[in-house]
C-alpha cells in the first residue's frame, strides 16, 4: 500500500471513492510520490463481469488501480439513451470492493464547468461504422477520456474489445498526443449463450434477452464463411439473416482492418480482419465483433 491520508474521500469499504479534481489530484500526488504504478480503467457505470474483467486484468499489472464512473453526456447523440442509461453507483460500488483502490465519480458540472471546445480529427476512424451513425460520438469519447488521463495519469489503461472501434480510435488518440500511457486491450465477456456483456442488456425485455444470441450465432457463422466465402458475400449472407429477423434493426455489418477499421474486399489485404456490426433490439441498440484473424 502507499502512505497517504487524506479527510476529503468517502470510504465504501476498502474502496476510496472521490469526487472532485482537487481531491483526485492530491490522491494522484500521494501515489506517483510512493513511486506507486497506476492501472485505470474508465467506465460509464452499470458494471457487469466485463468492466470486471478489465479490473482483474488493471490490478495484476499495476500496484494501484484506479476506476471512474461518469455517464459523459457529450457522447451521446440520442437524448433518451443518454436518460435511460442505467444509474446503480452503490451497486457499482460494491462490486468494485476487494479490485478497485480509488473510484472517481465526478459530477457533469466538475468534469465540464464550461461546455467542452476539444476537437479531435481521427480521419476514416471515426467516420466509419459507429462514427457514421453516431455524428461526433468519438469526439466526446476522446475528450472526455483524454482529461481524465490528465487527471489521473496512468500508466496503463484498459479497455475491451467489445468496443472495438472506441479501442482503435483511443490508440490513435494516445498516438498523437504523444502519451506514454499504454492503452492494455482484453477480450469481451460473453454470457453464456454468446451475448456480450454490456450495461444496456439490462433494457432488453425477458422475450429479447432470449433473442439476443442470434448476434453471436450470426457472427460465429459468419467468421466461418470466411473461409469459403468473399468479404463481399459474407456480408450479404448476415444482412439476409437479420432481414429474416424481423425483431431486428440491423444498422450495420461490415468485415475490416483490424487497424484501419477501412472495408475489405480480399482477406489478403491485411493481417488482422474484423467483422463488426451493430443492430436495434426492443430498442436498444447492441455491438458485437468478432475477429476473423
Amino acid at each position: 500500500m502507499y502512505l497517504c491520508k487524506f479527510d476529503y474521500f468517502y470510504y465504501w469499504k476498502e474502496v476510496k471513492v472521490i469526487y472532485t479534481k482537487a481531491h483526485l489530484a492530491e490522491e494522484i500526488r500521494c501515489i506517483k510520490g510512493n513511486f506507486k504504478r497506476i492501472g485505470f480503467v474508465p467506465t460509464m457505470g452499470a458494471l457487469h463481469e466485463g468492466h470486471l474483467a478489465l479490473m482483474r486484468k488493471a490490478k495484476a499489472d499495476n500496484d494501484v488501480l484506479v476506476c471512474s464512473i461518469f455517464v459523459n453526456p457529450i457522447q451521446f447523440n440520442n437524448a433518451e439513451d443518454l436518460e435511460r442509461y442505467p444509474r446503480v453507483p452503490e451497486q457499482d460500488t460494491a462490486l468494485m470492493d476487494g479490485l478497485c483502490d480509488v473510484l472517481f465519480m465526478p459530477s457533469v458540472s466538475e468534469m465540464y464547468p464550461v461546455p467542452p471546445e476539444e476537437s479531435y480529427c481521427f480521419g476514416l476512424l471515426e467516420n466509419v461504422m459507429e462514427g457514421k451513425h453516431r455524428p461526433g460520438h468519438f469526439n466526446g469519447v476522446a475528450t472526455v477520456v483524454n482529461r481524465l488521463f490528465e487527471m489521473v495519469q496512468p500508466d496503463a489503461a484498459y479497455f475491451g474489445k467489445k468496443d472495438f472501434q472506441q479501442l482503435a480510435i483511443i490508440r490513435k488518440m494516445v498516438e498523437n498526443t504523444r502519451s506514454n500511457i499504454k492503452i492494455e486491450a482484453v477480450d469481451i465477456v460473453r454470457e453464456n449463450d454468446g451475448l456480450a456483456m454490456s450495461s444496456r442488456n439490462s433494457r432488453l425485455s425477458e422475450e429479447a434477452r432470449k433473442s439476443a444470441s442470434f448476434i453471436f450465432q450470426t457472427l460465429t457463422k459468419a467468421r466461418e464463411l470466411t473461409h469459403a466465402e468473399t468479404p463481399q458475400e459474407v456480408n450479404r449472407w448476415i444482412k439476409e439473416q437479420f432481414d429474416n429477423r424481423t425483431e431486428y434493426k440491423l444498422e450495420y455489418a461490415q468485415i475490416v482492418n483490424g487497424v484501419t477499421l477501412e472495408d475489405i474486399s480480399d482477406y489478403h489485404q491485411a493481417d488482422s480482419i474484423v467483422i463488426c456490426l451493430a443492430a436495434w433490439l426492443d430498442n436498444v441498440r447492441l455491438i458485437d465483433n468478432i475477429t476473423v484473424k
